[in-house]
């Protein structure tokens, strides 16, 4: 509505004076204003804000007329009337300066183009004026207050007298009237012969004419509050009669409103009360109050003092408020408070300390509102006598164009204007341009035209919120000099053009274009001036103006260049309401013709014409599109909208008659149905919203009408509709009014986005140099854009009037909203609080009927838990009495495999129930999240665990902060840390290797609980660790088991140690070996058929491409010499295979590569061609596997460059590049190598070695197998699952032979080694080892880790490599291991 800017500017008097101004009144159009102190009167002129004249009282004249008091202004402006204190009226005329003189005149650069018009003195001069005395008039008695009439003054006196006085004071004498002569009484129907209200004794204080309501509201000395109406023209004793407010008698002064024919009369309490006369009885009715409540405002709401001075605005929509203590409040016309000095940053300093209200002693409203005009008032502790410039504080306002405009056609836009610029809400105008030009083309064959859903109106949530930011358009310099100041704007449906009128003409501008359209003729920009608003229809602006040089009203159409189309214009003259039908002409130059359709009278409604607050033509009646037979007839003309001083009026076409379908009808005498006598919807209403507009989803938003009434919140008119196509009841109504309260002011709605849009005003404190400086004593103001969700209020309201069903078909229509849980929430929560808090036991309880309408949407469990949450816990018992026992619904949640919201239901049964409940619910809820490998929730749970046992209050949050990252994403941990275990050897149970090195188990992102042998808690939560881990073991879940320890920081190696001899043994290595496969998406090795004669095996290329342009251990060991020893039946089996060899799926290796979810069987068959060979390679990301990707070329011979590759060569490396996995899954396979090497579990060293198809794995593990430590089960093991391998490979997978015969050395060894029976002691720490095998921990070699495989570098400086430096000494005799890091840091 009206929003605050900026700083407040300070006017100073150029004359120095040692009078202080203590009023300001505004003339009749409010572009001078008169200033007065004790013997002095100045008139500032307002654009510029400046002094024109100032006249001074001698002495000798001070002396006898007394100080001046009070000022008017004669409606002409060409006289002033100034009282003083001895009963004198001084009336002086204004007589302004000669054409070629003005004081201020602009001055423009060299070169500048201006344009001079016939008024241009007129319009962008200060004039010269000067001020002379015409004869005093002595009244005999001091005088309290006057009002100026047409061509009358009313001055009341403190002898309780009226006197009429004319402004030409020589040729006619004065009247007077006694106020005891008056008849007074409740209403004026008994005024004649009721009794009269005694006023012996008693004077006007203050008084105020109203023209719509043809009287004075008075306020009296004793604080009785009035309302004087003459029965004739002419003010006499017999034709004056008068209606008191009762029970009121601490009145202190009035201001009307002639609008919306209201009388705001502020009191000694600090409200306003506001009035209204009934039109019946003629009474006083309170109509609301204006008041500081103790809950916005705590701390002054009731120390403000009396009512010091009322203004209502220029357009009558707001009205400024001000108090003996100081301050200023603002409200709107019928009671929203927008503004108030009195709090927040208003009256604290940045530090908190409190600030001084700021005292005013008078105020007025600049022109069109955009100024508010303050003069302080002292205390006098400065010297009166010092001569000093007296100031004038001036406040900027920005308002919305809904307050002055009739005809707003576009209603999903916030459109604001300041004085001289534009505040736009719309998105991005290229986008919306390109939507709107490829709309379809009109149907002309519709009464009403609309914009359709596909175009950018219905794009609210994209355009209309895509940011905060408001688009700020500067007026054209040009119009707004010779026309300010703005009356005037409109913004259209695409919102995209935005049309602007000031005193005279109008300007339009485009936001595509981002240019200003201006009258090319001033002459005719000149010579028409609007008066009844303006409007967009289609890419015409239309405007209802007055024509000088015809001397009439004139509505005008003119075109913004673009296409034109069809649409029904509605315009408001004076006692007429004229509906248009305007057809289009398609030429270069689009033209316009207007046809009158229909012509409907107005004026029995319409007592006066400047009561019309906005007038509006839509498809909404009272009863709904569903009863028309006629489905076009849904979305015309169906009624008239009429706000009539905040009356609503509705005027609907009547049907009842007999009808004519209209293709029986001819085009040419189409008649339209007249309209029904009308109908009041509301009172009270400042704006109306509706469209025309139609979306079948959404109809009941769509078809409603919107109301926002001040005080009393919003209203909707919602219609009703049968389900399913049934029937309708005839005993339910076909609409509802519904009432709902917003905690902002609505400027517009978005219909389908459920949405209300509005702005208000936010603060900056700056402390400034001085105290007394403007920027220390008021904040800096902005308007921020707002909106706010309402469907919660309609959806309460349906349920209370037990319409559920409506209630239903509304939330399902809206459910896909991105706020729909946030409504659930909301409403459920109100109602709670509303209910749970209530001192009265509430008889009919709505929160069981809110809990079954929230249980039919799936978001019922979070809608529930996430109320509890923000509740307090004293409220939860009557929330779970209505909604379910929350054990109910975690168990719900667990079985929806919704764990987080069962994550917050069980910090609702820490608080709820006994701990021994909160530790079994919690139990399942971290197994199920074990199972899922909900690795944050997990470690929420274990905190969560150790708190019920410890008797903590920590709690976890209702859902994770981060989102989880899924078992087959990786080992996330190598990000944060390098694998340096520092486990001590002395924390291991027994049956731990002699062996086994000083280990650290990496600790998990989360914090690791302190392990605690004697704590219970800690016991029970290992237990469900070990139990999962087993778990994991068992389904050769090697991936998931290492997220697990790595997420929750299990200890991984030391469990291994353990659980040796008993799950972590493999009873199928076969099984063990495919489900790795499977597991880390690694493809089974494949073999090429020229593999056998491969150049590659002699020496020509071996010292080049060995370790140098693979680097692998895999296609190292195969193109090792050893091959050569391979056993001559290899031949005959690469033969026997080509038979049922085949290509390996093209979506193995792709799936492989990429890291795809799922891995199928190798599935073997004869290659076709060479082309389908090289294509299993090329399917492979080489970015993985392959180390000249990785910028390693570097290394290759530089003889390499010369060596010329056969296509054989190529496809080999090809396909050894295609039987590794990915990059990601080597390195986790080589982190669980080193783990089971660590503890010791020798066979699953042997399936990642065959996985890996490494020979050092397998050579080492082989030559630790001569140890007595090794309990002969293991040895049995390894050797059958190797046989069973072996057999495996020599049927199902060739590719495993190749390597199986390079490692058939060890294979001899393994069935050398002599099975033992060995003693449990020898399983115990023994100290030195008599083995002469290397060390059980295998490193990669150096080289191969930094140049076969780059780490990434983006891992935190903590995750530095480091050499393993905590191996114990090893014999001299024996070969030392290579040194070397081990240290991944992959995302």
């Amino acid at each position: 509505m009206y929003f605050l800017s900026g700083w407040p500017r300070r006017l100073l008097c150029p004359l120095r004076s040692s009078e202080r101004p203590f009023l300001i009144e505004p003339s009749a159009q409010r572009f001078y204003l008169a200033v007065l102190s004790e013997t002095q009167i100045s008139i500032w002129f307002s654009r510029p804000s400046v002094l024109i004249v100032s006249y001074i009282e001698s002495g000798k004249a001070a002396a006898q007329f007394g100080f001046y008091q009070l000022v008017e202004w004669k409606p002409n402006d060409s006289m002033i009337a100034v009282t003083a204190a001895n009963g004198y009226v001084l009336l002086f005329d204004i007589i302004g300066g000669s054409d070629e003189k003005c004081l201020y005149e602009p001055v423009y650069p060299k070169g500048a183009r201006v344009k001079v018009t016939p008024a241009y003195k007129e319009e962008q001069c200060a004039p010269a004026l000067t001020l002379e005395m015409k004869k005093p008039i002595d009244l005999e008695a001091p005088i309290s207050c006057l009002q100026t009439l047409q061509e009358d003054l009313l001055v009341a006196t403190a002898d309780g007298y009226l006197h009429m006085l004319h402004w030409d004071s020589v040729s006619n004498g004065r009247r007077a009237v006694n106020l005891c002569t008056i008849p007074f009484s409740l209403d004026l129907q008994s005024s004649r012969g009721g009794p009269c209200l005694d006023l012996n004794g008693v004077h006007i204080r203050e008084m105020e004419y109203c023209a719509t309501l043809d009287g004075f509201a008075v306020v009296f000395n004793d604080g009785r509050l009035g309302f004087i109406t003459p029965t004739a023209n002419r003010l006499a004793t017999d034709q004056l009669q008068g209606v008191w407010a009762a029970d009121v008698s601490d009145g202190t002064c009035v201001a009307v409103n002639n609008k919306y024919r209201l009388m705001a009369f502020g009191c000694a309490s600090g409200s306003v009360l506001v009035y209204m006369i009934d039109s019946s009885t003629g009474s006083m009715q309170l109509s609301h109050k204006l008041e500081l409540t103790p809950k916005h405002y705590p701390d002054i709401w009731n120390k403000t003092g009396a009512v010091k001075m009322v203004r209502w605005s220029p357009d009558c929509s707001v009205v400024m408020v001000t108090w003996d203590c100081g301050g200023l409040s603002l409200w709107s016309v019928f009671g929203a408070h927008l503004i108030c000095t009195l709090g927040e940053d208003f009256s604290c300093h940045s530090d908190g300390t409190k600030k001084e209200p700021l005292k005013i002693s008078s105020m007025s409203w600049g022109v069109e509102g955009y100024h508010l005009w303050v003069i302080c008032s002292t205390d006098g502790a400065e010297g009166d006598e010092k001569l000093q410039q007296t100031g004038i504080l001036q406040f900027q306002f920005i308002k919305s164009a809904l307050t002055v405009n009739p005809c707003t056609s576009n209603q999903e836009q916030v459109l604001l204007h300041g004085e001289d610029r534009l505040y736009l809400t719309c998105g991005d105008p290229t986008q919306a341009h390109s939507v709107s030009d490829k709309s379809p083309s009109r149907d002309s064959g519709s009464p009403v035209h609309r914009p359709s859903a596909s175009t950018p109106l219905s794009q609210g949530l994209s355009t209309l919120l895509g940011h905060k930011h408001w688009q700020v358009v500067q007026i054209h310099s040009t119009y707004l000099e010779t026309n300010w100041p703005i009356r005037f704007a409109a913004i259209d449906w695409s919102g995209q053009c935005v049309a602007v009128a000031g005193r005279r003409g109008f300007a339009h501008y485009s936001l595509y274009t981002r240019k200003w359209k201006l009258f090319g003729n001033v002459t005719q920009e000149q010579n028409m001036t609007v008066t009844g608003g303006l409007t967009w229809w289609d890419d015409f602006v239309v405007v209802a103006c007055y024509n000088f040089i015809d001397r009439q009203e004139e509505t005008v159409l003119c075109s913004s260049c673009k296409s034109s189309g069809l649409e029904l214009l509605d315009g408001c003259f004076l006692y007429l309401l004229l509906t248009f039908l305007a057809c289009s002409l398609i030429s270069p130059n689009p033209s316009v013709s207007v046809e009158l359709l229909q012509e409907v009278s107005m004026s029995r409604y319409i007592p006066h014409p400047g009561l019309v607050v906005s007038v509006t033509l839509t498809s909404v009646r009272t009863e709904t599109g569903i009863t028309l037979k006629a489905p076009q007839q849904a979305c015309s003309a169906e009624s008239i909208l009429l706000n009539l001083a905040g009356q609503l009026i509705m005027l609907q076409r009547d049907r009842s008659g007999p009808q004519v379908r209209e293709k029986d009808t001819p085009a040419n005498q189409t008649k339209l149905l007249p309209f029904c006598p009308p109908v009041v919807l509301a009172q009270c209403v400042e704006n109306v919203w509706t469209t025309c507009r139609s979306n079948r989803k959404k109809r009941h938003l769509m078809e409603a009408l919107w109301l926002s009434c001040g005080e009393a919140g919003m209203k909707v008119w919602l219609p009703l509709f049968p389900r399913d196509h049934r029937k309708p009841h005839s005993f339910l109504s076909r609409r509802i009014m519904l009432p709902f309260h917003i905690n902002i002011y609505p400027l517009t709605v978005l219909f389908e986005d459920a949405l209300i849009l509005g702005a208000s005003n936010e603060t900056a404190v700056f402390d400034g140099t001085g105290s007394s400086s403007l920027e220390a004593l008021f904040p800096f103001c902005t308007v921020e854009r707002t909106s706010q969700i309402y469907l919660h209020h309609i959806l309460r309201q349906l349920l209370v009037r037990n319409l559920g069903e409506q209630a239903l078909m509304l939330a399902q229509s809206c459910a896909t909203l991105p706020y729909f849980p946030h409504v659930l929430e909301l409403m459920v929560h109100v109602v709670l609080e509303e209910e749970a808090t209530s001192r009265e036991p509430i008889p009919d309880p709505l929160l069981p009927t809110v809990a079954k309408f929230v249980t039919e949407f799936p978001l019922f469990l979070q809608t529930i838990v996430h109320c509890a949450r923000k509740t307090e816990y004293a409220l939860w018992n009557y929330l779970f009495a209505a909604v379910g026992n929350p054990k109910d619904l975690f168990e719900e949640c667990l079985m929806a495999q919704d764990l987080d919201t069962a994550a917050s239901y069980l910090i609702i049964l820490q608080n709820m129930e006994v701990p021994a409940v909160s530790r079994q619910h919690a139990t399942l809820l971290f197994n199920t999240a074990l199972e899922q490998g909900k690795w944050d929730l997990c470690r929420h749970m274990i905190r969560f665990l150790k708190a019920i046992g410890s008797g903590e209050s920590e709690t976890p949050p209702s859902t994770p902060t981060t989102q989880e990252q899924s078992s087959t994403g990786g080992f996330e941990f190598f990000r944060n840390r390098s694998i340096s275990l520092s486990q001590s050897a002395d924390s291991i149970a027994g049956g731990k290797f002699n062996l086994q090195k000083a280990l650290s188990v990496p600790s998990g992102p989360g914090e690791r609980w302190c392990k605690d042998s004697d704590s219970a808690e800690n016991l029970y939560i290992d237990m469900m660790l070990w139990r999962h881990a087993r778990h994991l073991l068992e389904q050769v879940r090697l991936r998931d088991l290492g997220c697990f320890s790595a997420q929750l920081g299990f200890e991984l190696i030391g469990w291994l140690c353990r659980e040796r001899t008993r799950v972590a043994r493999i009873d199928d290595f076969v099984a063990a070996l495919k489900c790795l496969h499977k597991d880390f998406l690694w493809p089974f090795p494949v073999i090429p058929a020229c593999s056998i004669s491969s150049p590659l095996k002699n020496g020509r290329c071996r010292p080049v491409l060995s370790s140098r342009l693979l680097k692998s251990q895999s296609a190292d060991s195969l193109l090792n010499s050893d091959m050569d020893t391979t056993p001559p039946q290899v031949t005959t089996a690469n033969h026997s295979w080509l038979d049922s060899l085949g290509a390996v799926s093209k979506e193995l290796d792709s799936a492989s590569s990429h890291g795809g979810p799922q891995t199928h069987e190798a599935f073997l068959s004869p290659l076709i061609n060479k082309g389908e060979e090289c294509s299993i390679g090329s399917a492979t990301d080489l970015t993985e596997t392959s180390s000249m990707v990785d910028g390693d070329w570097t290394m290759v011979d530089e003889n390499f460059s010369t060596l010329s590759l056969s296509q054989s060569e190529l496809e080999h490396i090809s396909m050894e590049l295609a039987n590794k996995g990915p990059h990601k899954s080597q390195v986790q396979l080589r982190y669980l190598l080193h783990v089971f090497m660590e503890a010791g579990c020798l066979e699953w060293c042997v399936v990642i070695g065959l996985i890996l198809r490494d020979a050092g794995v397998i050579k080492q593990v082989v030559g630790f197998l001569d140890s007595p430590e090794v309990p002969a089960e293991t040895v049995q093991s390894i050797r059958a699952g190797l046989k069973a391998v072996d057999l495996w490979a020599s049927s199902d997978c060739l590719g495993y032979k190749p390597f199986l015969n390079l490692i058939g050395p060890q294979l001899l060894k393994l069935l050398e080694v002599p099975v033992e029976q060995v003693q449990a002691e020898a399983f115990q720490p023994t100290g030195a080892s008599k083995l002469s095998d290397p060390p059980l921990l295998l490193l990669p070699r150096a080289e191969e880790l930094t140049a076969a495989h780059p780490l990434p570098s983006d891992g935190p400086a903590g995750a530095s490599a480091r050499p393993l430096d905590d191996t114990p000494p090893q014999p001299e005799e024996q070969e030392p291991l290579e040194e070397g890091s081990y240290d991944c840091t992959l995302s």
